[in-house]
């Protein structure tokens, strides 16, 4: 098992930035693909970045490209969020997210393990 704990969200304007993090313990040797999805208030959750093992390929949804960088340390067993140019519409429950697959399967929601969510709002 896996477990996945999140920390940075909180309140912030827009046009502001914000790091998350999210810290992996437990039997991480199976991990490839890390990231994060975000599900806002009455919507699905939704895909937003995804990092490969070797950090060597990235993926982000069309609505955060160049605006949020996705990185990770695995001597660390962490990823991160950078999250710059906040908007309104980025307010959400992030979630960190960890799968075995590569990131086309971490995409289509191929998840091993979830963290418990850390909220990201982002006032007008």
């Amino acid at each position: 098992q896996v477990q996945l704990v999140e920390s940075g969200g909180g309140l912030v304007q827009a046009g502001d930035s914000l790091r998350l993090s999210c810290a992996a313990s437990g039997l991480t040797f199976s991990i490839n693909t890390m990231g994060w999805f975000r599900q806002a208030p009455g919507k699905e959750r939704e895909f937003v970045s995804a990092i490969s093992w070797s950090s060597s390929n990235t993926d982000y949804a069309d609505s955060v490209k160049g605006r949020f960088t996705v990185s990770r340390d695995n001597a660390k067993n962490t990823v991160s969020l950078q999250m710059n140019s906040l908007k309104p519409e980025d307010t959400a429950v992030y979630f960190c997210a960890a799968s075995r697959d590569i990131i086309f399967g971490f995409k289509r929601n191929a998840i091993d393990y979830w963290g418990q969510g850390t909220q990201v709002t982002v006032s007008s």
